[in-house]
């Protein structure tokens, strides 16, 4: 019994995962950034995590936002594009840092174009995307075509 899915073990976890999750989007959407922002957020976390599940599913909802297909293309490099905002760019390098937790921290996306807000946005969603990936890939959600 190597895969269990957390999700149908225990449903009242899920659903409250779930809740948290809404919270963190609606923090993002409170702080006045950009919708597609936290989704390029979702999927860099995914990225870094390599949640497939995660990464086709924020990808696809990227793309019903209107998130181009080059900036998609390039967001795992995102620093070696000129795609992206100073905001945007900031945001990645924090949501980053919060998945990966440097020691020292590296707080390169400390540029000051954030405010206080959007940092604890930005990070509240990082630790939503972490969980939701660590239950997908734990869980061995599929990935098919």
């Amino acid at each position: 019994m190597s895969t269990v899915n957390l999700g149908k073990q225990h449903p009242d976890l899920y659903k409250s995962m779930l809740a948290f999750s809404q919270q963190a989007d609606a923090a993002v959407a409170a702080s006045g950034l950009d919708p597609k922002l936290g989704e390029l957020v979702k999927i860099r976390v995914s990225q870094i995590n390599g949640c497939a599940f995660c990464l086709r599913m924020h990808t696809r909802d990227a793309i019903k936002l209107g998130e181009s297909s080059d900036r998609l293309a390039v967001v795992a490099a995102w620093w070696e594009s000129q795609y992206f905002s100073d905001i945007e760019s900031a945001a990645l390098a924090l949501a980053e840092e919060v998945t990966e937790l440097p020691v020292p921290a590296r707080g390169s996306w400390d540029t000051g174009v954030l405010s206080e807000e959007q940092v604890s946005a930005i990070s509240w969603l990082a630790v939503v995307m972490n969980g939701w990936n660590r239950i997908a890939i734990r869980s061995h959600y599929p990935v098919a075509p």
